[in-house]
């Protein structure tokens, strides 16, 4: 059922995360068992100065640690996943707790937006890749869509706990989701190596090699060997461009998250304690839409590279099946 593999990979995004947050500062171990307390010291004050530099200007770009699991580091932009995560598995049982023939309530709402999200991507990867690829592409749109407007929730960066000079929590306890640079990366990071295996299977590992290789085109003599050269420079740049989508994926999505939420704390400031939240409404609306166009495109893109590679051999399936 498609609603279970959705939330299997819920829980994937909420492991994978864990591995990439930043390992604990070492400057702790380096100063009880080294005595080089300059350097040491010097290092303290400018991360000091950092942080206050970070809560003057707004969002800091690292999410700070709130607590820790064993040898896990928990930071607040995780603890938020795990909050929206808990939310969407909740409203999954929920939905289908008691199935009915005729859908109605949350039945029918969760049934439209998994139906129609089904018919979307089908139209992208085909109908044979949609039944191996829509548990993840559905799970990422629907995350990504809700993280984003969880992370606007009034009062979301006024919960915490300790006071630096600058009248901020020292501590936040919740933050966005995708404000932080290692959720994007976890989630573009399990797309391709999903990609690969995606491909591999679809096409072999000789297909795939020649999708990016293949020369294109007959000839002899120099102008074959020249067409070699050419296409074999091709595939070159096509291995290049592959590398390159998993940073796109990232930095797109964590540049327009982490620059909204910083504009709407800035204007926020600007409007003052009693007219910021009429100067930031305008922005806040636009930052609703964003969250929604952010998801879309995430998933846009990784569905369209996974049809790149696999919908030659969706045709070749569906044709097999028709004779």
């Amino acid at each position: 059922m498609q609603i279970q593999r959705i939330l299997v990979a819920l829980f994937l995004f909420l492991a994978i995360p864990l591995a990439l947050a930043d390992k604990p500062s070492s400057d702790e171990n380096k100063s009880e068992s080294h005595e080089e307390g300059h350097s040491a010291s010097t290092h303290s004050e400018d991360n000091e100065h950092a942080e206050h530099a970070e809560h003057a200007e707004g969002l800091s770009a690292n999410a700070p640690v709130i607590f820790k699991l064993g040898p896990l580091q928990i930071t607040n932009s995780m603890f938020v996943t795990m909050i929206v995560a808990l939310g969407i598995i909740i409203v999954a049982q929920l939905a289908t707790r008691k199935v009915q023939l005729i859908p109605a309530g949350l039945q029918n709402f969760v049934e439209y937006l998994v139906e129609g999200l089904y018919g979307f991507f089908e139209s992208i990867v085909g109908p044979q890749m949609v039944k191996q690829t829509f548990w993840f592409f559905g799970t990422i749109f629907i995350f990504i869509l809700f993280s984003n407007w969880f992370g606007l929730i009034p009062g979301m960066g006024t919960m915490g706990w300790g006071m630096d000079e600058h009248g901020h929590f020292a501590q936040p306890l919740m933050r966005g989701v995708n404000a932080d640079l290692n959720m994007t990366l976890a989630m573009a990071a399990l797309f391709m190596v999903l990609w690969l295996f995606w491909s591999i299977k679809a096409i072999g590992a000789g297909g795939f090699l020649g999708h990016i290789f293949n020369v294109k085109g007959h000839g002899s003599g120099f102008f074959g060997i020249f067409l070699v050269i050419v296409f074999i420079f091709v595939g070159v740049i096509e291995v290049v461009s592959i590398g390159v989508r998993p940073m796109a994926l990232t930095f797109r999505l964590y540049g327009n998250v982490f620059a909204g939420e910083n504009i709407l704390e800035t204007v926020m400031k600007l409007g003052g304690p009693y007219f910021g939240w009429l100067a930031v409404l305008p922005f806040y609306l636009l930052e609703i839409l964003v969250g929604l166009v952010q998801a879309l495109v995430f998933a846009l893109l990784t569905s369209v590279f996974t049809a790149l590679m696999c919908e030659h051999h969706g045709d070749d399936h569906s044709e097999e099946h028709a004779h």
